[in-house]
């Protein structure tokens, strides 16, 4: 059995949101027929500012799905500190969405979502305990037989290339914890440039590695590195013997989300045969 998941990030509504390639996914995403689409993160580009929450909620709803959502740290108040403080995700789980671990299902798949962002951060971020533990709870009762994605913001790794370090606290123990919960795939976003990589390259000694898909902002003007200006996302396609990953760039002059390659992994465990297994999603909130 295959499935297609789009995973997109970095929205940034606000004033460094390009209405024109938003229109364009919006009109290219439902030819995908993804069976899940992901937004890992940054929403807004401002959290304080309310037009801002509405018209990433107008984007959300504009794109098909079913969706599986988490939030960045654009989306935690940046001036108003009572709510950075207090409420830091209160306007995400109005506008947005009110569950911040979202699990997935569809036969031999599972995604699970998970916050990074922190009120106490400016911009880094990190995997806090208790979050740790919901992952490990969730995770945990699926069999390796699941292929495993999680989805969270911040990234554990940085793309070749870039100069400045915007990696997640803790990254190193962060990949332990997906090591040990037998996570295929890791959706992240942050950074602004695409990238495909494996936490093999980070972390000595783990038993099996997890494959990292990051994607760069898929909305905004703010692209970084060699994506300076560019626009980016990725289509995941999960067969039974093999995951491929084809980053999708912006073409201003065909005016579309194009291939601009493929990322060919094996699969560990085969799917399971599909020929008593339901095809309902199942979006279970927590």
């Amino acid at each position: 059995m295959a499935y297609r998941i789009l995973h997109i990030s970095d929205l940034h509504a606000g004033p460094p949101f390009d209405q024109a390639v938003a229109a364009v996914l919006v009109r290219q995403a439902p030819a995908i027929q993804a069976d899940l689409v992901v937004i890992s993160g940054d929403f807004v580009q401002r959290a304080d500012f309310v037009a801002q929450w509405r018209a990433a909620q107008a984007l959300r709803e504009a794109l098909p799905g079913p969706q599986l959502v988490v939030p960045g740290n654009h989306d935690v108040p940046l001036y108003n500190l009572l709510l950075r403080f207090f409420n830091p995700l209160g306007r995400y789980r109005r506008y947005i969405s009110n569950e911040l671990n979202p699990v997935f299902e569809l036969p031999g798949l599972v995604v699970v979502g998970a916050v990074t962002a922190q009120g106490l951060s400016f911009e880094s971020g990190w995997l806090g305990r208790r979050q740790a533990a919901t992952l490990q709870r969730i995770l945990s009762s699926y069999g390796p037989e699941v292929y495993k994605l999680v989805v969270w913001h911040h990234p554990v790794m940085s793309p070749t290339g870039t100069r400045k370090n915007r990696i997640m606290r803790g990254n190193k123990k962060a990949i332990r914890l997906l090591d040990a919960c037998g996570v295929d795939m890791l959706l992240c976003g942050h950074y602004h440039v695409s990238c495909v990589g494996t936490t093999l390259d980070v972390v000595r000694g783990l038993d099996r590695g997890t494959i990292i898909c990051q994607s760069g902002t898929t909305t905004s003007q703010r692209g970084y590195g060699r994506e300076r200006g560019k626009n980016t996302c990725n289509l995941i396609e999960i067969g039974v013997q093999t995951v491929t990953i084809k980053p999708l760039l912006f073409n201003p002059l065909v005016g579309r989300f194009e291939h601009t390659s493929a990322h060919v992994f094996p699969r560990r465990v085969a799917a399971p045969s599909p020929l008593s297994a339901s095809v309902t999603p199942k979006l279970t909130p927590l």
